[in-house]
C-alpha cells in the first residue's frame, strides 16, 4: 500500500541521516560507539520524530486510529471477562432504545406516501376540536364556499367511507375492501396519480356525473392480490357489494388513503344528492382534506376559515347546529393517524429506554474507570516515552468505540427479536404494523447511538487516564496513591446515579403494574369466562330486500346453539369492550316525555341484542326485564337501558326504576318504544372509563322498515357463545357454521371474552410490559455496578484489610466496613431516585387507574426491594473481605 511504502521510505531516510551523522563524527576522530551514543542523544526519541514527520502527510490520523484499534483488540483479548461484561451491558442498553426507535419511527416519524405530506390538514367544525381524528366533517355547501373564497389553501378535497363492510367480487375471488367515495381532485390534493390508467375526470364540483359515476380506482395491493398484477385490469367490470363498477386506474405501490397499508382499498367518485343542497340535521357530512399553500401555517388557514365560517353559519336554520358550525379548526393529517394516548405511551417508553441506555453507559463508564486505574502504570510508561495526552485519550476512546460497536451489533439483533416478539402484543394499539426489517433510519440512529455511547462511556476514563500524574504511577505501589481515593469516590457517585435512575424506572413499572392489577379487579358488570366471540364480517348487500333477522341471524344462532358443548349463544351489534362498532343516538324530546323538563335531548349509545345474550354474559337487571321470545315485530316495541341512562334521564332521580314505562322514539317509524328494563352498568369501551347512557333494542323487532336497519344489521354483529369446550376445538366448528350460513362469514375474527378484556387495557398493558423489561434490566445493571465497584475496592484494599486483622480487628468489623460503604451508596441513590420518581410522576399519571402517582406503598416497596437486593449484592464482596488471610494479604503487592 502507498502509505506503507511512504512509511518505509521515512524509516530509510531517518536511518540514512543517523549513519551520516555517525560517519561525520568518526571522521572528526571520535570513537564509533561514542559517536553513536552522541547522535542518539541529539536525535532523541526516534519514534516521536517519525510521528512528527508523518503528521505533515495529513492522513496520519487514520494510521493512528488503525493502530489504536489493533491495540484495543489485543488488550480485550487479554481481558475477555471484562470485554464480555462491557459488550453485554452496552448491548442491553442499546437494544432497548433501538427497538423503541423502530416503533416510534414507523408510527410517528416515517414520512407518508404523499407529496409534502406536512401541508395536508383536516378541516373540521369547532365542536370537534378535542377529537384526535376527522369524524365530524362538513356539508358540501360549506366546503364549496371554502374552496371559493379561501386563499390559504392550494386545494381542498373531500371523501366519505361507504357504509358497512364492502366486498369486491372478481371473476373468481371475493375480498373485503375499504371503499371510499371521493372528490375528483382528491388525488391531486394528495399530490399523486395512478401508476396505471387514470384518475377521475376533473369535474369542477368534484361529484360523479355520467361516465365516472361507476368508475373505480383500486390500490396496488388489491390489484396484485385479486388480479395478479395484470395490466389488462383496466376496463374490467367488478362488483362492490353487489353494485357494478369499471376499473379505470391502479394507484402506485405503497400508496394508501386514508393511510392503512394493510387494508385493500377502492376509490370511486362521490355522488351529489338532493340532501346536499341544504344545511340541516339530515345533510350528509364529508371529511374535508386540504393542502395548505407553501409557507402558510395551519393557524393562518384556521383563522381565515373561521372568519368565513361565521358568515356561512348564518345559513343554518337550527340555532344549535348554527352554534356548532360557527367555527372551524384545522388538524394535521399525519397527526390524526395515531391516538394521543398511543403517542404519549410511545414517547414515555422511548424516554424510559433512554434512561436504560444512560444506566448502561454509566455502568460501562464505571468499568472503564476501574480498568483505567489498573492500567495507570501502562499509561505512565507511554507518557514517559513521549505520548501526548490527546494520543492517550484517543487510544482509550478507540477502545470504547470498539466495545460500543460490538455491543451495537448484538443490540440490533436483540432489538429486532424484541420487536418481533412484541409485534403481536402492540398491533392492537398501533394504527399500522411495525416492520421488523431495519431501514436506513434505524441504521443511522444505531450508528449515532453507538458513537454517542462510546463517547459518553469513554471520555471521562480517557480524560482521567491522560491527566493522571506519571511519576507516582511509575513508583512501586503507585496504584495505592492518593488520587485512587478520588477515583473511588467518583465511581461511587456513578453507582449512586445508577441506583437513582433504576429506582425511577422501577417506580414507574410498579405504578403501572398496580394499575393493571386494579383494572383486573374492576367489576365489569358481566361474566367473561368460557365465552367465545366472533366479530362477523356481514355481507349486507347479499340480503337486499330480505329481513336479515330471519334469513341470516336467527338461523345462524340456532345452528350455533346446537353445536356440542354450547350452553348458550346470543347476538349483539358490539359486545362490551369490543371496540369494533358503535352507534351514537341523539333524540330531541319534549315535555310530554318528562314533565320536569321543557325540552331535552337524549344522547346515548344504541345497540341491538337477542334475548339469549343475558344467559351468555350474566347481565344483572336493576329493574324490569330483559328481552324475551314474546318481543316480536308485531308486539309493542321495547327498549332496555342501563343504569347510566336511568340516572341521566329518569323522571325521578331518586328512584331509577321510574324510567320503566317511559316512551322513546323507536327505530321503526311511527312507533314509540317502551322502556321495559334497566341493566346494571357495564364497562362499555374501556375498563378504566365509567359507563355512559346506553339503549338496547331487540334484534327480533328490527325490520327493513326500521330507520337504522342497515346500520344495525348490515354492518356489524358479534356472535357470543358460552361453551364448556376448549376454544381451540370450538372455533373451527363455529367457523364452519358461519361458512354454511354465508361463505363471506368464514373470514370472521374469533377471540375469547377474556382476551377482549385484556385488549381493552390498551396502552397501560403495553407500557407495563415494556417497563417490566426496562426496570428489570436497570435493576440488573445497577446491582452489577454495585457489586463490581465493591469487589474492586476489596481487591485494592487487600493489604489494608490484612493489616487491620493483624492489629486485632474482628472479621465482623471488616464485613460491616464494606456493607457500610454499600449502604451509603444505596441510601443516597434511593433518596435521589425517590425525588426523581416524584418529579416524573406526571409522565405516567395519565396511564394510572386506582393508584396515585405518589403512591407511598409503591415507592416504599420499590425502595425496600432495591435496598435489599443491593445489600445482597454487596454481601458477597463484604464476605470476601472478611475472609482475607492476614499473612497472604501482608505479602500482597
Amino acid at each position: 500500500m502507498r502509505w506503507r511504502r511512504k512509511r518505509n521510505e521515512l524509516d530509510a531516510e531517518i536511518e540514512a541521516h543517523f549513519r551520516m551523522a555517525v560517519a561525520e563524527r568518526v571522521m572528526r576522530g571520535e570513537d564509533e560507539a561514542a559517536a553513536r551514543r552522541a547522535v542518539e542523544r541529539e536525535i532523541g526519541n526516534v519514534a516521536l520524530v517519525k510521528d512528527v514527520a508523518r503528521e505533515a502527510w495529513g492522513w496520519v490520523w487514520l494510521e493512528r486510529l488503525l493502530q489504536d484499534v489493533r491495540y484495543a483488540v489485543r488488550q480485550l483479548r487479554k481481558s475477555p471477562a471484562f470485554a464480555v461484561t462491557v459488550i453485554a451491558t452496552l448491548a442491553l442498553g442499546i437494544a432497548a432504545p433501538a427497538a423503541m426507535f423502530t416503533v416510534v419511527d414507523r408510527v410517528m416519524l416515517r414520512p407518508l406516501p404523499y407529496r409534502d405530506a406536512g401541508r395536508l390538514v383536516y378541516i373540521n367544525d369547532a365542536s370537534q376540536r378535542n377529537e384526535h381524528d376527522y369524524r365530524a366533517g362538513a356539508p358540501y355547501l360549506d366546503l364549496e364556499e371554502w374552496r371559493k373564497w379561501s386563499r390559504s389553501f392550494e386545494s381542498i378535497g373531500f371523501f366519505v367511507q361507504a357504509n358497512g363492510r364492502n366486498f369486491l367480487e372478481g371473476k373468481t375471488v371475493t375480498e373485503g375492501v375499504a371503499f371510499y367515495k371521493v372528490s375528483a381532485n382528491l388525488f391531486g390534493v394528495l399530490g399523486t396519480a395512478p401508476a396505471l390508467g387514470r384518475d377521475f375526470r376533473n369535474d369542477p364540483d368534484g361529484f360523479a356525473k355520467n361516465a365516472d359515476e361507476r368508475s373505480v380506482v383500486i390500490s396496488d395491493a388489491l390489484w396484485r392480490s385479486m388480479f395478479g398484477g395484470e395490466p389488462n385490469v383496466l376496463g374490467q367490470s367488478v362488483k362492490i357489494s353487489g353494485e357494478p363498477y369499471v376499473v379505470v386506474g391502479v394507484m402506485p405501490r405503497g400508496f394508501s388513503f386514508p393511510f392503512d397499508p394493510e387494508t385493500p382499498e377502492v376509490w370511486s367518485l362521490a355522488q351529489l344528492g338532493d340532501t346536499d343542497n341544504g344545511r340541516t340535521d339530515g345533510t350528509p357530512l364529508y371529511t374535508v382534506l386540504g393542502r395548505l399553500n407553501s409557507g402558510v401555517r395551519a393557524a393562518q388557514g384556521e383563522a381565515e376559515l373561521t372568519t368565513l365560517q361565521k358568515q356561512i353559519a348564518v345559513g343554518y336554520v337550527d340555532p344549535e347546529i348554527r352554534q356548532e358550525r360557527s367555527g372551524v379548526w384545522i388538524g394535521s393529517y399525519s397527526g390524526s393517524l395515531v391516538e394521543k394516548d398511543t403517542k404519549r405511551a410511545l414517547e414515555m417508553l422511548l424516554a424510559a429506554s433512554g434512561v436504560l441506555w444512560l444506566i448502561a453507559c454509566v455502568n460501562v463508564t464505571n468499568l472503564l474507570l476501574a480498568r483505567a486505574m489498573v492500567r495507570q502504570r501502562e499509561v505512565a510508561v507511554r507518557g514517559a516515552l513521549g505520548a501526548g495526552r490527546w494520543r492517550i485519550m484517543q487510544q482509550f476512546m478507540a477502545e470504547g468505540l470498539l466495545l460500543s460497536g460490538c455491543g451495537a451489533l448484538i443490540g440490533i439483533g436483540l432489538a429486532l427479536i424484541a420487536v418481533k416478539l412484541f409485534a403481536g402484543g402492540i398491533k392492537h394499539h398501533l394504527p399500522f404494523p411495525v416492520a421488523i426489517a431495519p431501514d436506513w433510519r434505524m441504521i443511522a440512529g444505531l450508528l449515532l447511538l453507538t458513537v454517542v455511547s462510546a463517547l459518553v462511556s469513554s471520555i471521562w476514563p480517557a480524560w482521567m487516564a491522560a491527566h493522571a500524574p506519571i511519576e507516582p504511577a511509575l513508583k512501586q505501589g503507585g496504584l495505592q496513591a492518593g488520587n485512587a481515593r478520588g477515583q473511588h469516590r467518583m465511581r461511587g457517585v456513578l453507582v449512586v446515579v445508577e441506583i437513582a435512575l433504576s429506582l425511577t424506572l422501577l417506580v414507574g413499572c410498579g405504578l403501572l403494574l398496580r394499575t393493571i392489577y386494579a383494572l383486573r379487579h374492576v367489576p365489569l358488570g358481566f361474566r367473561t369466562d368460557r365465552i367465545i366471540v366472533a366479530n362477523l364480517h356481514i355481507p349486507g348487500y347479499k340480503f337486499g330486500g330480505q329481513n336479515m333477522t330471519h334469513s341470516l341471524y336467527l338461523p345462524l344462532l340456532e345452528r350455533a346453539k346446537h353445536l356440542p358443548g354450547v350452553q348458550s349463544a346470543g347476538l349483539m351489534t358490539e359486545v362490551p369492550l369490543g371496540g369494533t362498532f358503535n352507534i351514537h343516538l341523539e333524540l330531541k324530546m319534549d315535555a310530554s316525555q318528562s314533565p320536569n323538563r321543557k325540552s331535552w335531548k337524549v344522547v346515548s349509545l344504541l345497540k341491538a341484542a337477542t334475548p339469549d345474550l343475558q344467559q351468555v354474559f350474566g347481565f344483572k337487571m336493576l329493574a324490569g326485564r330483559f328481552f324475551n321470545q314474546q318481543d316480536t315485530p308485531s308486539s309493542q316495541p321495547v327498549f332496555v337501558v342501563n343504569r347510566a341512562f336511568a340516572r341521566e334521564y329518569s323522571p325521578d332521580q331518586q328512584d331509577l326504576s321510574k324510567v320503566i314505562g317511559m316512551k322513546l322514539w323507536h327505530i321503526t317509524e311511527g312507533k314509540d318504544a317502551e322502556i321495559v328494563g334497566v341493566l346494571d352498568d357495564m364497562r362499555q369501551s374501556a375498563v378504566a372509563e365509567p359507563s355512559t347512557p346506553e339503549i338496547e333494542a331487540s334484534i327480533s323487532q328490527i325490520t327493513p322498515e326500521s330507520g337504522v336497519y342497515k346500520t344495525l344489521e348490515g354492518i356489524a354483529m358479534d356472535l357470543a357463545v358460552r361453551t364448556d369446550r376448549d376454544p381451540k376445538v370450538m372455533i373451527p366448528e363455529l367457523r364452519e357454521v358461519l361458512r354454511q350460513a354465508d361463505p363471506a362469514l368464514a373470514g370472521s375474527n374469533f377471540t375469547t371474552m377474556n382476551q377482549v378484556v385484556e385488549d381493552s387495557f390498551g396502552s397501560q398493558r403495553l407500557a407495563a410490559h415494556l417497563l417490566e423489561i426496562f426496570g428489570g434490566s436497570a435493576l440488573l445493571l445497577c446491582v452489577a455496578g454495585l457489586y463490581g465497584l465493591l469487589a474492586y475496592v476489596v481487591s485494592q484494599r487487600t493489604r489494608e484489610l490484612g493489616v487491620r486483622l493483624a492489629l486485632g480487628a474482628q472479621r465482623g468489623d471488616l464485613l460491616w466496613l464494606v456493607l457500610r460503604q454499600a449502604s451509603v451508596m444505596l441510601v443516597s441513590g434511593v433518596v435521589i431516585g425517590l425525588g426523581l420518581a416524584l418529579a416524573s410522576g406526571r409522565v405516567v399519571r395519565s396511564y394510572l387507574y386506582g393508584v396515585s402517582a405518589r403512591d407511598g406503598w409503591t415507592l416504599g416497596f420499590v425502595a425496600l426491594t432495591l435496598m435489599s437486593i443491593g445489600l445482597l449484592a454487596a454481601y458477597l464482596p463484604a464476605r470476601r473481605a472478611a475472609m482475607v488471610n492476614p499473612m497472604e494479604a501482608l505479602r500482597a503487592e
